[in-house]
């Protein structure tokens, strides 16, 4: 039996109906479809330390599953010590199972972890893309904290066949969707685990436990405010 990622069997059987239905689509070949997912991630500092581009490739090619490529700068900045030529960052373009997987380890486990996660938002760019900025590397359980070298961020851009923001939006409302049911069963294990006596899941349950009074609290005393 031919292999098919999750989310891709999840597109096909569910999102496509859902596209077709709310805007009239008389063709599955009309619903807007996932075209690539690319992720850069900038390494400036590789200027003075060779290093410090050999360990974003390895982070990112770890993450993705695919090699990325360096992406090196188009001309000469003296401000910066800069030269034509010189490696700025690091670059890989997605498609087909590999983009599927990936937005799967994105949703499922990756955006789960981050601290105070409050969901993504409904902003594109006008044509019916979305790019995601992450902070921190660490959030993809790929990478190992005692190895890395340096806390660093990156860009996720989501290329879609959409040509109005309404249809992607409409998408993106959908894969949210099946984000907070895996951020429940993220919980879920972290208290389990917490239970089970990991000091990490400990930690990261007793913060979320927390953070969850103190809103808890904010949200009771704006509601016992008497109107001036």
């Amino acid at each position: 039996m031919k292999y098919v990622p999750n989310y891709k069997t999840k597109y096909n059987e569910e999102i496509v109906p859902t596209l077709m239905k709310e805007f009239g689509y008389k063709s599955v070949m009309q619903a807007p479809r996932l075209e690539k997912i690319v992720i850069n991630q900038g390494v400036g500092s590789s200027i003075q330390d060779k290093k410090i581009l050999e360990f974003s490739m390895n982070e990112i090619a770890a993450i993705t599953g695919q090699k990325p490529v360096a992406c090196k700068s188009t001309k000469d900045v003296s401000n910066f010590k800069l030269r034509k030529g010189m490696p700025i960052g690091v670059r890989v373009t997605l498609r087909k199972d590999r983009m599927y997987e990936f937005l799967e380890r994105l949703i499922v486990s990756a955006l789960p972890r981050i601290r105070d996660f409050k969901g993504i938002n409904n902003k594109l760019d006008g044509r019916g893309n979305y790019t995601l900025g992450i902070e921190e590397q660490i959030i993809f359980p790929e990478i190992e904290y005692d190895k890395i070298d340096a806390i660093r961020g990156m860009n996720i851009s989501i290329t879609t066949t959409a040509k109005t923001d309404e249809e992607a939006a409409r998408k993106l409302a959908e894969k949210r969707k099946y984000q907070s049911e895996a951020t429940v069963r993220c919980y879920q294990k972290m208290k389990a685990d917490a239970e089970a006596g990991d000091p990490e899941a400990i930690r990261r349950y007793e913060a979320t436990l927390a953070k969850r009074r103190d809103e808890y609290h904010k949200k009771k005393a704006r509601q016992e405010e008497v109107p001036a």
